[in-house]
């Protein structure tokens, strides 16, 4: 039963379920639309004016869309797509490809590394960890690396292989890439269809954070929702785990920067109004959405093999703190900004996730089989100063959302108010009462991120949960955090 909500002078939108709603089609939109909230995140989406809901209509009028756009309960306004956007697009019916519906970070994403380590064992050693872990991981705005290089021959592999090439030369273990999402390597990559100035922005940022919401943290294991698929994951109470978020750093700006321009000067030539230049696309099919996704691919290699190496040396740097010998295991490492062909109601789509994470159920051949009985692990990060969350992908995320769902707390702060919310306080030392330590290149950062910035992430995962499009696993609770 549907309950019309609305929205006078801006959005018109009907409740379909507790934590469901859809935007009817209207006007110029080929689809229905369709997210999710509580009621404290539609009071976040009212504070903005509705803008990302706006975003998510114009998201249906692209030709070739999947019925219906979606957006996941971490909405907020991006570029072109909201933040938590998710569209299909079937390339038969002339589907397209927007580099707005991936992002300019290219596969930004997560990793989760576990161990054996207790949280006891970890307060003995906090501050030398946190210490190490600074110097190990390079942060910040354009910051590379001085003790690794690639020339440009073995980046061009490296576009192509990912993470496999790296491991091969001692970055790390064979059986890390079992615990990547499409093992750390997409089809079709074409180092070719990569500029110049995105290889000479990225060669040197191989292995780093980055600046922004990206982070290194050290957590413990604080709560456990489902044993059944904590068993699988290989978690429990009081266990030490690492969650890296970085992505494919200059090189994948530098990408959809490029493709973004092309796509504006070539969609009148294939008849696609844009609602809203932002919303640049290509068909699929055609010669310029190939070279994108060609492009598109090898980003998303490079940010797989990103995460391989900065995992490298969060494991050399646990050892220098006293840890040597507790091997660090990969759970699962996936992509938030990604488009991919998929299977979905019986036809192949292009899956644009922006903002947004894969989460496919039980049984799905593409995951390791460790995991295929209690399906995909979701990591859903959140603020600096409170709690992440491991959730696991469910048949109603296949039925419903074409296997997608929440990537983290979302932001409802921009960062220019999120520094004058800040201003006469010092995060740093407010974190280290709490118990969390703070390593940072500056305060700046830190005051970008504080906590109140986000959406509380467990009012997130409760809409995920409630919704039926991802299921509760664990809570994680920070203890160490390195900014970018």
């Amino acid at each position: 039963m549907s309950e019309k909500v609305g929205v006078a002078g801006t959005v018109d939108f009907e409740r379909l379920s507790e934590y469901r709603y859809r935007i009817p089609r209207q006007g110029k939109m080929r689809a229905d639309a369709v997210f999710y909230a509580s009621e404290r995140i539609l009071e976040d989406l009212a504070a903005e004016d509705y803008a990302s809901l706006r975003q998510l209509m114009g998201v249906a009028t692209l030709p070739g869309v999947v019925e219906p756009a979606l957006s996941m309960p971490d909405i907020h306004w991006g570029y072109g797509f909201p933040i938590g956007g998710v569209a299909a697009f079937d390339p038969k019916e002339g589907g397209v490809v927007s580099p707005g519906g991936v992002g300019f970070d290219i596969n930004c994403g997560v990793r989760l590394l576990v161990s054996e380590i207790t949280r006891e064992e970890l307060e003995e050693r906090k501050a030398r960890l946190a210490d190490e872990l600074f110097r190990s991981v390079p942060s910040g705005v354009g910051r590379g690396r001085k003790d690794f290089r690639i020339g440009r021959p073995d980046l061009e592999r490296l576009l192509v292989e990912g993470p496999s090439w790296l491991v091969e030369r001692g970055y790390g273990e064979p059986e890390d890439l079992e615990g990547i999402e499409s093992r750390g390597r997409l089809a079709g990559a074409d180092p070719d269809a990569v500029s110049e100035r995105a290889y000479q922005r990225g060669r040197p940022q191989l292995g780093t954070l980055g600046s922004g919401n990206h982070f290194l943290e050290v957590q413990y294991v604080d709560e456990i929702y489902d044993e059944e698929a904590a068993r699988a994951y290989g978690l429990h109470p009081g266990q030490v785990t690492v969650l890296i978020h970085s992505g494919s750093r200059g090189l994948g700006h530098q990408v959809c920067t490029d493709y973004v321009e092309r796509f504006l000067q070539v969609a009148p030539k294939y008849g696609i109004e844009l609602v809203d230049r932002q919303l640049a696309a290509a068909p699929v099919e055609s010669p310029e959405g190939r070279d994108y996704l060609g492009a598109m691919s090898a980003a998303a290699n490079f940010a797989f093999a990103n995460r391989q190496l900065i995992a490298h040396f969060t494991r050399e740097a646990f050892a220098r703190a006293g840890f040597g010998g507790r091997p660090l295991r990969v759970l699962y490492d996936l992509a938030h900004n990604n488009a991919k062909l998929e299977e979905h109601g019986g036809r192949r789509v292009l899956v644009h996730r922006k903002g947004a994470t894969r989460a496919f159920g039980p049984g799905n051949p593409e995951l390791p089989e460790r995991y295929r009985r209690v399906g995909q692990p979701v990591l859903v990060p959140g603020d600096m100063g409170r709690y992440s969350f491991v959730l696991a992908g469910t048949e109603g995320s296949m039925r419903e959302t074409f296997g997608s769902s929440a990537h983290g707390a979302g932001r409802k702060m921009s960062r220019r108010r999120a520094k004058k919310a800040a201003r006469g306080r010092n995060l740093i030392r407010e974190m280290e009462r709490m118990g969390i330590l703070v390593r940072a290149p500056g305060r700046a950062t830190v005051d970008e991120e504080m906590s109140e910035a986000y959406k509380d992430a467990a009012e997130v995962v409760e809409v995920t949960d409630g919704a039926g499009i991802g299921k509760k696993v664990a809570r994680l609770r920070p203890r160490i955090v390195v900014k970018g």
